[in-house]
């Protein structure tokens, strides 16, 4: 049971976890702002604020902190291309200016100043996508015709080694990072588990002197960190599994279509169901690249064409 356990470990989870934690240390995300805004930046100039709980799912991949108290980085890394960022974004920042700012401060007249934000999402999953992509919270907005008065732009940066992005060049730890994840892909495409995968692509680290300190620092850690924690998207395809056997899938997208055809958002439906939200937008891809007139059985073999 505790192997399975094992086997159930997340690629998804794998990259995120273990990048938060490695661009946790301020040496790192000091060169990775410096490589990302050409300027000198010392460890000593950040100072994390990220949040706890904040993105709606259960899972370590957001990151913030200051720049010399002038600039609040806004930082998430992802391996699904999600479209949702910057409304992910803008929650984030509210909720880090709450903790930032004394709530009794916004009553008083005398302008406060405040860190300038700035949104970056880094992308290393198997997806075709660009080499960058700016995102925009406009983009989700009903009413295009007016040029909106709240608007948030997120940067999304593809850092696949494959895709040779120049930060990669200019930031080590990155580079670094990017060059893990391209062994572990390797080695899985080769037909090797992704566990042994893991343990094979961290014993390259040691010999190539890839993440050393990361891998010393954290020792068995660093270990389960990447082979225990919470399974996305396998968790999901276990679900879909479950599906086929037992009509729960098929349930959940008729549920889906009757609160699409209310106008709701497929975010709004994973809350009021209290489904992830990664399975209610692929059910909505599903939905959209089906006809109007397809019924739920065959949107359902739609959605597992998509996997």
């Amino acid at each position: 049971m505790e192997q399975n356990k094992t086997q159930q470990t997340s690629n998804r989870e794998v990259k995120s976890s273990a990048f938060t934690t490695y661009f946790s240390d301020p040496k790192n995300a000091a060169q990775l702002y410096s490589a990302l805004e050409g300027v000198e930046v010392a460890p000593e100039d950040i100072h994390f604020t990220t949040l706890e709980g904040v993105l709606f799912v259960a899972r370590k991949n957001d990151m913030a902190f200051t720049v010399k108290n002038r600039v609040l980085v806004i930082s998430e890394h992802q391996s699904t291309v999600n479209n949702n960022m910057p409304l992910r974004d803008i929650i984030y920042y509210g909720r880090t200016m709450e903790k930032l700012i004394d709530p009794k401060a916004l009553y008083r007249r005398k302008l406060i100043s405040i860190p300038t934000p700035e949104f970056f999402v880094f992308y290393n999953g198997d997806e075709p996508f660009p080499s960058e992509q700016i995102l925009k919270l406009s983009d989700a907005y009903l009413d295009k015709s007016k040029s909106p008065m709240l608007e948030l732009t997120v940067k999304v940066i593809n850092i696949n080694l494959p895709e040779g992005h120049a930060l990669l060049a200019r930031c080590r730890p990155l580079y670094e990072y990017s060059w893990f994840i391209q062994r572990i892909k390797e080695y899985m495409a080769s037909g090797m588990n992704r566990d042994a995968s893991i343990t094979a692509s961290i014993k390259d680290c040691e010999k190539e002197g890839i993440m050393v300190d990361f891998v010393r620092a954290h020792g068995t850690e660093a270990v389960n960190m990447l082979f225990t924690e919470f399974n996305m998207e396998d968790a999901l395809e276990v679900r879909y599994e479950e599906g086929v056997e037992d009509g729960e899938l098929l349930k959940l997208i008729q549920l889906v279509c009757r609160k699409l055809k209310k106008g709701k958002s497929a975010e709004t439906i994973a809350s009021e169901l209290e489904e992830d939200t990664l399975l209610i937008d692929k059910i909505c891809a599903a939905v959209e690249k089906s006809s109007p007139e397809a019924t739920p059985e065959q949107i359902y073999k739609t959605f597992l064409s998509m996997e």
